[in-house]
């Protein structure tokens, strides 16, 4: 058990991250929190943070709720700055909150571009810029984006949403080019196809839903739990190593 502490813990760390609320974004906080970090969530719903915030303080993690649309570029900088004062400046920063609407490309309005490219890309983007140096400053960092299938691969009109994911890849890779050499790994992690509130839509065609768990390797759709460990792995010394990647936690989806 010193061992596995040892690649594992994340006692004494702050993370941050976004999205915290649910799906994805709130599997990782409360996997940091249990690994020891200090947790602060961001996200736009008070109820929904508050549960979370709940949830972790009942595995003993101190953990505080920041309430802000980070679609918006003075909210994010509030939202950091605020966040920042809670437990100190952070030492991992999880980027998942997202918006995922998808209608034909066609049907994609100037305004709908810009809502999801803001969300998706421009607040990581943002948040990064903010914590990044003093992470490289300190000589110790972790960022962790949740990107997408979409990054790479069209289905399901992967249109605007799936540009921004593209996007949030190729940023993981211009950060670590940044700040590795200091200390700060920059890894992305790609979903498959997971049941969370952006994914409703899919869930709600039982025969869609079949289809996409017939294409993975483990004949499942995902879970939120699923990205549990490899948000631990992520942010912990064990991968001191791994830096500009995008890791596929798709079960087999991408290569079969």
């Amino acid at each position: 058990m010193n061992y596995l502490g040892e690649l594992f813990s994340l006692a004494g760390r702050v993370a941050l991250v976004t999205g915290g609320s649910s799906g994805i974004g709130r599997s990782m906080a409360l996997a940091l929190g249990r690994a020891g970090a200090h947790v602060v969530v961001v996200a736009r719903r008070p109820d929904a943070l508050g549960e979370t915030v709940a949830e972790l303080r009942t595995h003993g993690v101190e953990a505080a709720a920041i309430s802000a649309d980070l679609g918006d570029r003075a909210e994010v900088v509030r939202a950091a700055e605020d966040a920042a004062a809670v437990f100190g400046e952070p030492d991992i920063l999880v980027t998942a909150a997202a918006v995922n609407h998808r209608p034909p490309i066609e049907e994609i309005s100037a305004d709908d571009w810009d809502a999801t490219l803001a969300l998706n890309l421009t607040a990581p983007f943002l948040l990064g810029q903010r914590f990044g140096p003093g992470m490289a400053a300190r000589g110790w960092g972790r960022i962790i984006h949740v990107a997408s299938q979409q990054a790479v691969r069209a289905y399901l009109n992967s249109g605007a949403y799936g540009v921004s994911k593209g996007g949030v890849t190729a940023l993981t890779r211009s950060q670590a080019e940044a700040w590795s050499a200091r200390g700060v790994c920059c890894n992305a992690v790609a979903p498959g196809v997971v049941r969370t509130p952006l994914t409703a839509p899919v869930f709600a065609d039982e025969a869609k839903a079949e289809a996409m768990a017939a294409r993975t390797m483990v004949g499942r759709n995902g879970e939120p739990e699923d990205y549990a460990g490899v948000a631990v792995f992520l942010a912990s010394d064990a991968a001191a190593y791994v830096t500009g990647q995008t890791l596929f936690v798709d079960g087999g989806f991408s290569v079969h």
